[in-house]
């Protein structure tokens, strides 16, 4: 019997195994998790679960019987020590299973601060698991002072819950502007300024210096001389991909598990897809951290075992939200040069990024209209006239039709 090994419990991992058997695959499936929880999802953990507004059963992908129920043999609280590609075995602490098809869904790690600028005190956290937000959730309390070291969204959206929990909010980011790796600077002045209307107290242009504290936070030294005190900090600087199992089976790597077009490693019996897996798109490679990616991304590896030979192409969409503000993204915006604002009403706005005449790229801030139209045109490889995009009085159906 065809048996097939999931490393990695998260979004992409039981997408993969449910896409399987909902393909109608007979044979075993093994799905490898190192957390306590089944998987589940994690943009509402820096969000509606840390607000207290979703119980955690909420934030399950499925119910934990489904696994059961459909043959997927689940091992939670379990890491895979190695993979022995000769004779086809994944290795745990206790065990060792064959595999037909091994898939690395094994997700992403955050980055940490250095433990020589205080980054291994107690009270310095990351927003990663529902580990990290069960442990940081009884620091949320009215009043107290938090560093949030990072402006991008996931430091913007940590900021936003502390900020809508009655916390004294201050966020560094050492680039000139928040969001600068990801967004234009339109972008950025939409979310400071929503920001600093709810009390967040942004500083761009300044790193971190070190955290102090004996054993446990209690200030920070920032680098233009600012001295803070604190009660906690978060750490929102970026993740990586989680490559260090397929680095040591001698799999390629680049910027991620390096997989062809349809999600197969550079060895064929090994797939990878989600946060760390990188693959082909338009003459480059790319690595998308979303869950949209996550799925339909491990969702074509899981058709392509059942010898489908489909190319994965990538539909990029994601999104934020802040305060009473959606942030819907379609398209990726690199290498655009020219940005044009759709204005619309309070504080609705979108704004569209070109490459010449090619449009990249949308951002759509409580404009749902503008982010469905955007995400169209992109996914039908069409643009529209940026004169008629600035223009409230266009209809933009009518742009679909042109």
């Amino acid at each position: 019997m065809t048996h097939v090994v999931v490393i990695g419990a998260g979004q992409a991992g039981s997408s993969c195994v449910a896409k399987l058997r909902s393909l109608g695959f007979e044979g075993q499936i093994t799905l490898i998790g190192e957390e306590h929880a089944p998987p589940y999802q994690r943009p509402p953990l820096s969000k509606k679960y840390l607000l207290g507004e979703m119980e955690v059963e909420r934030l399950y992908l499925r119910p934990e019987s489904y696994y059961g129920e459909n043959g997927i043999d689940l091992h939670l609280d379990e890491t895979v020590v190695s993979i022995d590609r000769a004779d086809k075995k994944v290795i745990t602490a206790g065990r060792a299973l064959d595999y037909d098809h091994l898939v690395l869904t094994t997700g992403s790690v955050p980055r940490r601060l250095p433990a020589a600028i205080g980054g291994a005190l107690d009270g310095v956290y990351t927003v990663r698991d529902l580990r990290d937000v069960d442990a940081m959730a009884p620091e949320f309390a009215e009043g107290k002072r938090v560093l949030i070291i990072g402006g991008g969204y996931i430091g913007l959206e940590a900021a936003a819950v502390a900020a809508s929990k009655g916390l004294q909010v201050t966020l560094v980011e050492m680039a000139d502007r928040i969001l600068q790796r990801v967004a234009a600077p339109q972008t950025s002045d939409y979310f400071r300024t929503l920001h600093a209307g709810h009390g967040v107290n942004i500083l761009e242009g300044v790193g971190l210096e070190r955290l102090t504290g004996d054993g446990r936070v209690d200030g920070a030294v920032l680098s233009d001389g600012t001295e803070l005190v604190l009660d906690f900090a978060i750490v929102g600087v970026g993740i990586t991909p989680a490559t260090s199992l397929a680095e040591a089976a001698g799999l390629e790597v680049d910027n991620g598990i390096k997989t062809d077009a349809q999600g197969r490693t550079s060895d064929p019996a090994i797939w990878a897809a989600g946060d760390c897996a990188s693959f082909p798109y338009r003459g480059t490679r790319i690595r998308l951290e979303s869950v949209p990616n996550a799925i339909d991304q491990a969702e074509c590896v899981a058709e392509n075992i059942m010898g489908a030979e489909k190319d994965y192409v990538a539909k990029p969409w994601f999104w934020s939200d802040q305060y009473d503000i959606k942030l819907q993204i379609a398209g990726l915006n690199a290498g655009y040069d020219n940005v044009v604002t759709r204005p619309g009403e309070g504080m609705s706005v979108s704004f569209w990024y070109y490459k010449g005449e090619t449009l990249l790229a949308v951002d759509a801030m409580n404009a749902p209209r503008d982010y469905m139209v955007g995400k169209r045109l992109i996914e039908m490889g069409k643009s529209a006239d940026p004169a008629a995009i600035a223009d409230p009085e266009t209809d933009m159906k009518a742009l679909m039709r042109g």
